[in-house]
């Protein structure tokens, strides 16, 4: 979700970093086969999960840093509690992005280009940038937090010549549109969808020279399978839920999954609740449920995890920010009260996750490959 607020940058900002720390480092053992972590005692989880976490490559393709509207966020240092935080995550790879656009899309991205890329320098006790799938598996040997570089549509990109601009700087993945039209093709909310344009046919071959992963999270339905099918490899949906399972125009049909997993794409599962169930309780069962669906319709290959919020979650908002942000959707969107879901809105969700995993009989493989692996496998086949 994350979204921009195309009037202005400073209106939103989110980023995303995450942390190759084993998780065992920080998970004393407080009874047989349970460990707890020092930041949240009241938590524990099995040895089997915390070990699965510890061993994995653990790659959230949608996962913010901070949601926050403080435009000068990127320019402070974090405190030793932040820094604590993402190390206990278990995350290693975060793909930093958000949606931006309009007339000035293009100076906003090299802003945010330049600012995020400063912020982890800043932070280079605990950040590095990731360049090649090799900066992910370094990190995670370094306890590092290894930050992909991304945004939320293909607004920037002014000209086709833009595309091989941005690679250049460090953009690593980009979505062909946000929740509404620009020259490529249709948002997940607008009325008529009328699929991937000339424009947009030019700028998914150049993303595809240029070695930038294609994403079509927010796409329409019509632009989505345009997109897969005009894609000589293999694309992504970082974040996104299937709607055979909840009726939202932001989820993917089973087409759509089909269409991806024939072209070797990973879909990564969000947490945002609108997104999960269309009615309370909503879970990180209910969460599991989708990845349960994308499994057994196209094979466990191709799932993985796209959070969608940063370690703490949309709902730790501050009041009249939260209220900003919802404002800022279409009706279609459909919020309820709470935006993240239970038990997957605090710095250890992964680990609950992996619990609730471990509770549907899923092996040891395939939870590494939906924890990471199959996001691992895509990006260094992308990225070359």
């Amino acid at each position: 979700m994350v979204a921009s607020f195309p009037a202005t940058r400073r209106a939103f900002v989110a980023g995303a970093v995450g942390t190759a720390l084993s998780a065992t480092i920080a998970a004393p053992m407080i009874g047989r086969g349970a460990h707890a972590f020092a930041a949240t005692p009241a938590r524990s989880y099995s040895t089997r999960a915390v070990d699965l976490v510890a061993a994995s490559l653990v790659i959230d393709m949608l996962a913010p840093l901070k949601i926050t509207m403080a435009s000068d966020y990127i320019a402070h240092r974090l405190s030793d509690a932040d820094a604590g935080e993402f190390r206990a995550s278990g995350i290693t790879g975060f793909h930093n992005s958000f949606g931006l656009g309009g007339p000035d899309a293009r100076a906003q991205a090299m802003e945010y280009m330049a600012g995020w890329q400063g912020f982890v320098g800043r932070n280079g006790h605990v950040f590095s940038l990731v360049d090649t799938v090799d900066d992910l598996d370094r990190a995670k040997v370094m306890r590092k937090c290894a930050v992909i570089m991304g945004l939320q549509n293909a607004d920037q990109f002014d000209g086709v010549e833009d595309v091989a601009v941005f690679r250049r700087l460090g953009l690593r993945c980009a979505q062909l549109t946000y929740n509404s039209q620009n020259r490529i093709g249709s948002g997940s909310t607008d009325r008529v969808d009328g699929g991937v344009s000339d424009y947009g046919a030019a700028i998914i071959d150049a993303m595809e020279r240029s070695k930038m992963l294609i994403d079509v999270s927010h796409c329409g339905d019509r632009t989505t399978l345009d997109a897969i099918a005009l894609a000589k490899g293999p694309i992504a949906i970082t974040h996104s839920n299937a709607r055979a399972l909840v009726d939202h125009p932001r989820v993917k049909t089973d087409e759509a999954i089909k269409a991806l997993a024939a072209k070797g794409g990973v879909m990564g599962i969000t947490g945002v609740r609108m997104f999960v169930r269309a009615s309370d309780p909503t879970n990180v069962g209910h969460m599991a449920d989708h990845i349960d669906h994308v499994a057994k319709l196209v094979g466990i290959e191709h799932v993985g995890i796209g959070s969608d919020a940063d370690l703490n979650g949309y709902d730790d908002m501050a009041p009249e920010e939260y209220a900003a942000l919802k404002a800022s959707y279409k009706d279609s969107y459909a919020f309820r009260d709470k935006i993240d879901i239970d038990g997957f809105d605090h710095p250890l969700k992964v680990f609950d996750l992996t619990e609730e995993l471990i509770r549907r009989g899923y092996s040891d493989d395939n939870i590494r490959a939906v924890l990471g692996g199959n996001f691992r496998r895509l990006l260094a086949q992308v990225w070359g």
